[in-house]
């Protein structure tokens, strides 16, 4: 009945100015008609936008829902990879990506047995936090046995140190989304050395002018682990000299290694705490060659260091406790509370949420039909925090930032 009334309004007020007559009719007939024509096209166009959300939305479903994803963790126990799996996990999830996780147990013999395994169940994409950091021969067994099927590598390095691109350059169809190795142990070093010219006398607890310290490094072929472990103590000593102050001294003279390694590679609390309790037994402020620095390749040897120090007394977090600055990397949700409760000095953020984010829409991606270099381009250019490594289009870096 409206439309009706309103299609007679608008025929009769037609006729009204026709009936006046003169040109100012002509135009304001064709002013309405014009406006009746915009209007129709604004809405053709707003119907196909529509249209083509649609379309989006549905094909970023089926991508999604043609993926099968297994990921592969070196180990289910570490601090890090646990908060890499949480955001993975959330990540795959929201994607609609069908996943499952396999836990191997810190031993590639296992998590060769697991790839395996997936492939014959039918997961057409592989993600795989590699045991044998550094293994060519581990890396390419996996690749191998996934016969074809894509494979992202994260975390741990495929490669020898010197040797990049040897695996990756030599396959299509597999990616690395890592860190630049180098990059957490020269964040380390400059954020203690810059921490010792600002604290040097606290810190310089038997007043020689020297300043003793330990290490302790997660595994002793990992790549991670020799750069953060050289360039921890070496740039701290490189801001320490420039200005005119001795460099760091190893508090055990005898060991000619200047650190102490987890035997186990697990990079763990346990044996960091071993570690300390031993050193501290002999190492004192009662005997006047107290430890007054610990350097630890991440945090869970870092909690562990403050567990020893704590039982001794230090880093209990009291107002008037003496502090051993302590510093650790990876910034996990363990390590910034022991910050905040000024038992820990300072970590190196490794941005777990932003690597499982690369992960994610790498696999989305290649689900989608791109190559996977064109993958890691998309999400390279996604964001700040991811960058090309180098000339390797296959190969993703995520960027570590200090916290302290």
């Amino acid at each position: 009945m409206r439309k009706v009334f309103a299609t007679i309004l608008a025929a009769t007020m037609a006729f009204s100015l026709m009936a006046c007559g003169g040109s100012s009719s002509g135009g304001a007939s064709s002013a309405a008609a014009e406006a009746t024509t915009a209007a129709a096209e604004a809405s053709t166009a707003a119907a196909e936008a529509s249209t083509a959300a649609a379309e989006a939305s549905t094909a970023a479903a089926e991508t999604s829902g043609d993926l099968k994803v297994a990921v592969f963790y070196y180990s289910f126990t570490d601090t890090y990879i646990s908060s890499v799996r949480a955001a993975l996990d959330a990540e795959l999830t929201a994607a609609g990506v069908e996943f499952t996780n396999f836990d191997s147990n810190n031993d590639q013999a296992t998590q060769n047995d697991l790839v395996n395994t997936a492939i014959n169940d039918g997961y057409n994409l592989l993600v795989v936090n590699l045991v044998t950091s550094g293994s060519e021969d581990s890396a390419n067994e996996i690749i191998a046995a996934a016969n074809g099927v894509p494979v992202i590598f994260f975390n741990r390095a495929i490669e020898a140190d010197g040797n990049e691109g040897a695996v990756l350059n030599a396959h299509d169809d597999i990616a690395f989304i890592g860190t630049d190795a180098p990059e957490a142990g020269h964040l380390q070093g400059k954020m203690i050395g810059d921490y010792l010219l600002e604290n040097y006398d606290e810190v310089d607890l038997n007043g020689d002018g020297t300043i003793s310290y330990a290490m302790m490094k997660g595994d002793e072929a990992n790549v991670e682990a020799i750069y953060r472990t050289q360039y921890g103590q070496e740039d701290a000593d490189a801001v320490l000299t420039a200005a005119g102050k001795p460099a760091l001294e190893y508090f055990d003279a005898s060991n000619a290694s200047k650190y102490q390694v987890d035997a186990n590679g697990q990079w763990s609390a346990a044996a960091a705490k071993e570690f300390m309790d031993t050193n501290l037994a002999q190492y004192n402020e009662a005997n006047g060659n107290m430890i007054e620095l610990i350097i630890c390749n991440n945090d869970n040897m870092a909690e562990g260091s403050i567990s020893s120090l704590e039982e001794a007394g230090y880093n209990t977090g009291a107002a008037d406790a003496t502090v051993i600055p302590v510093f650790g990397v990876d910034a996990t949700e363990a390590a910034q509370a022991l910050i905040s409760a000024g038992k820990m000095t300072g970590t190196v953020k490794q941005d777990a949420e932003g690597m499982a984010k690369a992960i994610c829409d790498t696999a989305v991606a290649i689900g989608g039909g791109a190559s996977v270099a064109d993958a890691i381009s998309q999400v390279a250019g996604s964001a700040d925090m991811y960058s090309i490594a180098g000339d390797i289009a296959n190969k993703l870096f995520v960027a570590y930032a200090p916290f302290m």
